[in-house]
Protein backbone atom coordinates (compact mmCIF):
# COMPACT_ATOMS: atom_id res chain seq x y z
CA UNK A 1 0.00 0.00 0.00
CA UNK A 2 1.30 3.46 -0.87
CA UNK A 3 2.23 5.72 2.06
CA UNK A 4 -0.37 8.26 0.86
CA UNK A 5 -3.15 5.74 1.48
CA UNK A 6 -1.63 4.42 4.70
CA UNK A 7 -1.37 7.86 6.30
CA UNK A 8 -5.03 8.21 7.40
CA UNK A 9 -4.83 4.82 9.07
CA UNK A 10 -1.63 5.75 10.88
CA UNK A 11 -3.11 9.04 12.04
CA UNK A 12 -6.26 7.31 13.24
CA UNK A 13 -4.11 4.86 15.19
CA UNK A 14 -2.27 7.72 16.84
CA UNK A 15 -5.51 9.45 17.78
CA UNK A 16 -6.89 6.26 19.29
CA UNK A 17 -3.79 5.80 21.43
CA UNK A 18 -3.47 9.37 22.61
CA UNK A 19 -7.21 9.62 23.32
CA UNK A 20 -6.67 7.27 26.22
CA UNK A 21 -4.54 9.98 27.82
CA UNK A 22 -5.77 13.25 26.28
CA UNK A 23 -9.16 13.59 24.63
CA UNK A 24 -8.20 17.01 23.29
CA UNK A 25 -5.79 15.42 20.81
CA UNK A 26 -8.68 13.98 18.83
CA UNK A 27 -9.87 17.50 18.11
CA UNK A 28 -6.41 18.52 16.94
CA UNK A 29 -6.12 15.55 14.62
CA UNK A 30 -9.49 16.36 13.03
CA UNK A 31 -8.39 19.88 12.07
CA UNK A 32 -7.49 20.77 8.48
CA UNK A 33 -3.99 19.79 7.41
CA UNK A 34 -1.37 22.53 7.11
CA UNK A 35 1.56 20.98 5.30
CA UNK A 36 3.92 23.80 4.34
CA UNK A 37 7.04 21.98 3.25
CA UNK A 38 7.42 20.09 -0.04
CA UNK A 39 9.28 16.79 0.28
CA UNK A 40 9.61 13.64 -1.77
CA UNK A 41 6.43 11.98 -3.06
CA UNK A 42 7.76 8.42 -2.82
CA UNK A 43 9.15 6.67 0.25
CA UNK A 44 12.91 6.37 0.53
CA UNK A 45 13.96 2.71 0.40
CA UNK A 46 16.47 1.01 2.66
CA UNK A 47 19.48 0.03 0.58
CA UNK A 48 18.63 2.44 -2.23
CA UNK A 49 21.51 4.13 -4.01
CA UNK A 50 20.80 7.62 -2.79
CA UNK A 51 23.55 10.23 -2.68
CA UNK A 52 25.49 9.91 0.61
CA UNK A 53 24.09 12.39 3.07
CA UNK A 54 20.71 12.80 1.38
CA UNK A 55 17.53 12.37 3.38
CA UNK A 56 16.78 10.25 5.29
CA UNK A 57 20.40 10.05 6.41
CA UNK A 58 20.01 6.63 8.12
CA UNK A 59 18.31 3.99 5.97
CA UNK A 60 18.87 0.61 7.59
CA UNK A 61 16.94 1.37 10.79
CA UNK A 62 13.97 3.49 11.78
CA UNK A 63 15.29 6.36 13.91
CA UNK A 64 13.79 9.40 15.62
CA UNK A 65 14.41 12.37 17.92
CA UNK A 66 17.87 13.41 16.63
CA UNK A 67 20.24 15.13 19.05
CA UNK A 68 23.60 16.29 17.61
CA UNK A 69 26.80 16.84 19.60
CA UNK A 70 30.10 18.15 18.19
CA UNK A 71 33.35 16.89 19.69
CA UNK A 72 36.43 18.18 17.88
CA UNK A 73 36.17 17.37 14.17
CA UNK A 74 33.35 14.85 14.65
CA UNK A 75 29.60 15.25 14.89
CA UNK A 76 27.83 12.60 16.99
CA UNK A 77 24.12 12.03 16.49
CA UNK A 78 22.06 10.41 19.25
CA UNK A 79 18.73 8.94 18.15
CA UNK A 80 15.94 6.77 19.43
CA UNK A 81 15.38 3.41 17.73
CA UNK A 82 11.84 2.96 16.42
CA UNK A 83 10.95 -0.74 16.49
CA UNK A 84 7.16 -0.61 16.10
CA UNK A 85 5.73 -3.56 14.19
CA UNK A 86 2.70 -3.38 11.89
CA UNK A 87 0.07 -1.19 13.57
CA UNK A 88 1.94 -0.86 16.87
CA UNK A 89 2.14 2.82 17.84
CA UNK A 90 5.48 3.17 19.66
CA UNK A 91 8.09 0.56 20.58
CA UNK A 92 11.36 2.16 21.68
CA UNK A 93 13.76 0.22 23.90
CA UNK A 94 17.25 1.56 23.14
CA UNK A 95 19.25 4.57 22.03
CA UNK A 96 21.74 4.58 19.13
CA UNK A 97 24.62 6.86 18.19
CA UNK A 98 26.13 7.67 14.79
CA UNK A 99 29.06 9.88 13.85
CA UNK A 100 30.31 11.79 10.83
CA UNK A 101 33.21 14.01 9.88
CA UNK A 102 31.76 15.25 6.58
CA UNK A 103 27.93 15.22 7.00
CA UNK A 104 27.70 12.63 4.25
CA UNK A 105 29.18 9.39 5.58
CA UNK A 106 27.73 8.14 8.86
CA UNK A 107 29.32 5.52 11.14
CA UNK A 108 26.99 3.34 13.20
CA UNK A 109 28.30 2.86 16.76
CA UNK A 110 25.38 0.66 17.75
CA UNK A 111 23.20 0.88 20.88
CA UNK A 112 24.67 2.96 23.71
CA UNK A 113 21.98 2.18 26.30
CA UNK A 114 18.79 0.20 26.79
CA UNK A 115 15.92 1.44 28.92
CA UNK A 116 16.55 -1.62 31.14
CA UNK A 117 19.89 -0.06 32.11
CA UNK A 118 17.87 2.29 34.32
CA UNK A 119 16.70 -0.26 36.90
CA UNK A 120 13.92 2.04 38.14
CA UNK A 121 12.45 2.53 34.65
CA UNK A 122 10.06 0.08 33.02
CA UNK A 123 9.68 1.17 29.36
CA UNK A 124 10.03 3.76 26.61
CA UNK A 125 13.51 4.84 25.45
CA UNK A 126 12.21 8.20 24.28
CA UNK A 127 14.03 11.39 23.22
CA UNK A 128 17.50 12.10 24.57
CA UNK A 129 20.42 14.51 24.36
CA UNK A 130 24.10 14.20 25.31
CA UNK A 131 26.37 17.04 26.44
CA UNK A 132 30.07 17.17 27.27
CA UNK A 133 31.26 18.73 30.52
CA UNK A 134 34.37 18.39 32.67
CA UNK A 135 35.78 15.66 30.45
CA UNK A 136 32.70 13.45 30.70
CA UNK A 137 29.61 12.93 28.58
CA UNK A 138 26.20 13.22 30.20
CA UNK A 139 23.20 11.58 28.56
CA UNK A 140 19.69 12.78 29.45
CA UNK A 141 16.68 10.76 28.31
CA UNK A 142 12.94 10.35 28.81
CA UNK A 143 11.62 7.02 30.11
CA UNK A 144 8.55 5.57 31.81
CA UNK A 145 9.15 5.28 35.56
CA UNK A 146 8.10 2.17 37.45
CA UNK A 147 5.17 2.20 39.85
CA UNK A 148 7.08 3.96 42.62
CA UNK A 149 6.81 7.27 40.72
CA UNK A 150 4.13 6.77 38.01
CA UNK A 151 4.48 8.71 34.77
CA UNK A 152 7.27 9.80 32.53
CA UNK A 153 10.63 10.76 34.02
CA UNK A 154 14.04 12.06 32.97
CA UNK A 155 17.11 9.90 33.46
CA UNK A 156 20.78 10.86 33.37
CA UNK A 157 23.70 8.60 32.48
CA UNK A 158 27.42 9.27 32.18
CA UNK A 159 30.35 8.00 30.11
CA UNK A 160 33.99 8.80 29.50
CA UNK A 161 33.42 8.66 25.72
CA UNK A 162 30.69 10.01 23.43
CA UNK A 163 30.00 6.48 22.16
CA UNK A 164 29.72 4.97 25.64
CA UNK A 165 29.38 2.73 27.45
CA UNK A 166 26.99 4.84 29.51
CA UNK A 167 25.86 4.01 33.04
CA UNK A 168 23.07 5.36 35.21
CA UNK A 169 24.63 8.37 36.95
CA UNK A 170 22.16 8.53 39.86
CA UNK A 171 20.40 5.20 40.32
CA UNK A 172 17.17 7.22 40.33
CA UNK A 173 15.33 9.70 38.14
CA UNK A 174 16.56 13.28 37.82
CA UNK A 175 13.00 14.54 37.21
CA UNK A 176 9.77 12.74 38.14
CA UNK A 177 6.14 13.61 37.50
CA UNK A 178 5.70 14.59 41.15
CA UNK A 179 8.21 17.43 40.66
CA UNK A 180 5.93 19.18 38.12
CA UNK A 181 2.55 19.00 39.89
CA UNK A 182 0.93 21.81 37.91
CA UNK A 183 1.15 19.81 34.68
CA UNK A 184 -1.95 18.63 32.83
CA UNK A 185 -0.99 14.98 32.31
CA UNK A 186 1.44 12.24 33.35
CA UNK A 187 3.71 12.36 30.31
CA UNK A 188 4.78 16.00 30.53
CA UNK A 189 8.31 15.18 31.74
CA UNK A 190 9.85 14.12 28.43
CA UNK A 191 12.26 15.35 25.74
CA UNK A 192 15.16 16.82 27.76
CA UNK A 193 17.46 19.38 26.16
CA UNK A 194 20.69 20.49 27.87
CA UNK A 195 22.70 23.65 27.28
CA UNK A 196 25.80 25.11 28.95
CA UNK A 197 25.96 28.91 28.96
CA UNK A 198 29.11 31.02 28.62
CA UNK A 199 29.46 31.27 32.40
CA UNK A 200 29.65 27.48 32.69
CA UNK A 201 26.13 27.04 34.07
CA UNK A 202 24.22 24.14 32.53
CA UNK A 203 20.47 24.30 32.04
CA UNK A 204 17.91 21.56 31.45
CA UNK A 205 14.63 22.18 29.61
CA UNK A 206 11.93 19.62 28.85
CA UNK A 207 8.21 19.03 28.54
CA UNK A 208 5.04 18.07 26.71
CA UNK A 209 2.30 20.72 26.54
CA UNK A 210 4.18 22.52 29.32
CA UNK A 211 7.80 23.57 28.85
CA UNK A 212 9.99 23.61 31.95
CA UNK A 213 13.51 24.87 32.62
CA UNK A 214 15.85 24.41 35.57
CA UNK A 215 19.50 24.92 36.41
CA UNK A 216 21.72 21.87 36.97
CA UNK A 217 24.28 21.63 39.75
CA UNK A 218 27.93 21.37 38.62
CA UNK A 219 27.76 17.59 39.17
CA UNK A 220 25.21 17.48 36.28
CA UNK A 221 23.03 15.00 38.17
CA UNK A 222 20.93 17.28 40.41
CA UNK A 223 18.50 20.16 39.89
CA UNK A 224 19.81 23.42 41.37
CA UNK A 225 16.97 25.68 42.43
CA UNK A 226 13.37 25.98 41.27
CA UNK A 227 11.77 24.46 38.19
CA UNK A 228 10.15 27.24 36.12
CA UNK A 229 7.60 27.04 33.32
CA UNK A 230 8.47 28.89 30.08
CA UNK A 231 5.80 27.47 27.75
CA UNK A 232 5.84 29.31 24.38
CA UNK A 233 2.85 29.52 21.99
CA UNK A 234 1.59 26.20 20.59
CA UNK A 235 4.28 24.28 22.48
CA UNK A 236 3.81 20.53 22.14
CA UNK A 237 7.15 18.85 22.96
CA UNK A 238 10.77 18.42 21.85
CA UNK A 239 12.43 21.66 23.09
CA UNK A 240 15.98 22.43 21.97
CA UNK A 241 18.19 25.17 23.46
CA UNK A 242 21.11 26.79 21.67
CA UNK A 243 22.90 30.13 21.46
CA UNK A 244 24.35 32.09 18.55
CA UNK A 245 26.15 35.35 19.24
CA UNK A 246 24.24 37.07 22.03
CA UNK A 247 20.88 35.49 21.19
CA UNK A 248 19.34 32.44 22.88
CA UNK A 249 16.98 30.15 20.99
CA UNK A 250 14.23 27.82 22.19
CA UNK A 251 13.16 25.66 19.24
CA UNK A 252 10.38 23.11 19.66
CA UNK A 253 7.71 20.89 18.13
CA UNK A 254 4.56 23.00 17.95
CA UNK A 255 0.92 22.22 17.20
CA UNK A 256 -1.77 24.79 16.48
CA UNK A 257 -4.85 22.69 17.12
CA UNK A 258 -7.09 25.09 15.17
CA UNK A 259 -5.28 24.66 11.85
CA UNK A 260 -2.79 21.77 12.01
CA UNK A 261 -3.03 17.99 12.12
CA UNK A 262 0.70 17.35 12.57
CA UNK A 263 3.48 18.92 14.58
CA UNK A 264 5.52 21.72 13.01
CA UNK A 265 8.68 23.41 14.33
CA UNK A 266 8.47 26.86 15.93
CA UNK A 267 10.93 28.91 17.96
CA UNK A 268 11.38 31.78 20.36
CA UNK A 269 14.42 33.96 21.14
CA UNK A 270 15.67 35.77 24.23
CA UNK A 271 18.56 38.03 25.31
CA UNK A 272 19.17 35.70 28.29
CA UNK A 273 18.60 32.03 29.02
CA UNK A 274 16.19 33.23 31.70
CA UNK A 275 14.18 35.28 29.17
CA UNK A 276 12.12 37.15 28.36
CA UNK A 277 11.27 34.93 25.39
CA UNK A 278 9.88 36.40 22.15
CA UNK A 279 7.86 34.11 19.92
CA UNK A 280 9.22 34.08 16.34
CA UNK A 281 6.76 31.71 14.64
CA UNK A 282 7.38 28.73 12.40
CA UNK A 283 10.84 27.49 11.44
CA UNK A 284 9.64 24.61 9.27
CA UNK A 285 6.56 22.55 8.54
CA UNK A 286 5.68 19.01 9.50
CA UNK A 287 7.73 15.94 8.66
CA UNK A 288 6.01 14.09 5.85
CA UNK A 289 3.80 11.16 6.91
CA UNK A 290 4.74 11.84 10.55
CA UNK A 291 2.57 13.31 13.28
CA UNK A 292 5.66 14.09 15.40
CA UNK A 293 8.74 16.12 14.58
CA UNK A 294 11.77 16.81 16.76
CA UNK A 295 14.38 19.56 16.13
CA UNK A 296 18.08 19.37 16.95
CA UNK A 297 20.36 22.29 16.06
CA UNK A 298 24.15 22.45 15.90
CA UNK A 299 27.07 24.35 14.37
CA UNK A 300 29.63 22.07 12.76
CA UNK A 301 32.70 23.23 10.84
CA UNK A 302 31.35 26.78 10.44
CA UNK A 303 27.94 25.65 9.14
CA UNK A 304 24.63 25.40 10.99
CA UNK A 305 22.33 22.39 10.64
CA UNK A 306 18.78 21.51 11.62
CA UNK A 307 18.09 17.83 12.33
CA UNK A 308 14.52 16.55 12.17
CA UNK A 309 12.59 13.36 11.49
CA UNK A 310 9.82 12.31 9.13
CA UNK A 311 8.25 8.96 8.23
CA UNK A 312 9.24 8.57 4.57
CA UNK A 313 11.52 5.55 4.95
CA UNK A 314 10.46 2.02 3.95
CA UNK A 315 12.46 -1.01 5.08
CA UNK A 316 11.35 -4.25 3.49
CA UNK A 317 7.57 -4.45 3.78
CA UNK A 318 7.50 -1.89 6.62
CA UNK A 319 6.55 1.64 5.58
CA UNK A 320 7.12 4.70 7.71
CA UNK A 321 4.55 5.32 10.44
CA UNK A 322 3.91 7.12 13.72
CA UNK A 323 6.35 4.69 15.34
CA UNK A 324 8.68 4.14 12.37
CA UNK A 325 10.42 7.41 11.66
CA UNK A 326 13.57 8.50 9.82
CA UNK A 327 16.11 11.19 10.74
CA UNK A 328 16.84 14.00 8.28
CA UNK A 329 19.08 17.07 8.21
CA UNK A 330 18.88 20.44 6.46
CA UNK A 331 21.00 23.57 6.18
CA UNK A 332 20.09 26.24 8.72
CA UNK A 333 20.68 29.93 8.06
CA UNK A 334 20.11 33.16 9.96
CA UNK A 335 18.88 36.61 9.05
CA UNK A 336 20.97 39.70 9.90
CA UNK A 337 18.78 40.35 12.95
CA UNK A 338 19.52 36.89 14.31
CA UNK A 339 16.19 35.28 13.48
CA UNK A 340 16.37 31.96 11.65
CA UNK A 341 15.40 31.66 8.00
CA UNK A 342 12.49 29.36 7.19
CA UNK A 343 13.71 25.86 6.39
CA UNK A 344 12.24 23.88 3.49
CA UNK A 345 12.61 20.14 4.02
CA UNK A 346 14.09 18.34 1.02
CA UNK A 347 15.22 14.96 -0.20
CA UNK A 348 18.68 16.31 -1.07
CA UNK A 349 19.30 17.66 2.41
CA UNK A 350 22.87 18.85 2.89
CA UNK A 351 24.05 17.28 -0.38
CA UNK A 352 22.67 20.43 -2.03
CA UNK A 353 24.28 23.86 -1.53
CA UNK A 354 22.75 26.02 1.20
CA UNK A 355 19.80 28.05 -0.12
CA UNK A 356 20.40 31.73 -0.69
Amino acid sequence: MKPETRQPARRALYVAGVALCAASMATAMAAPAAQVNPVQDKPAQAGSKAAPGSNPIIRDKFTADPAPLVVGDTLYLYVGHDQAQRDEMFNMREWLVYSTKDMKTWTDHGPIMNVKDFKWAKADAWASQTIEKNGKFYFYAAVEHDGTHPGKAIAVAVSDKPTGPFRDARGSALVTNAMTPKGTHSWEDIDPTVFTDDDGTTWLAWGNRQCYIAKLKPNMTEIDGPIREITPPHFEEGPWLHKRGKMYYLTYASLDRTTQRDEHVSYSTAPSIEGPWTHRGLLTGSGKYSFTIHPGIVQFKDNWYLFLHNATLAIGDMNGAIGRRAVTVEHLQYNPDGTMKTVVQTEAGVTAPPPR
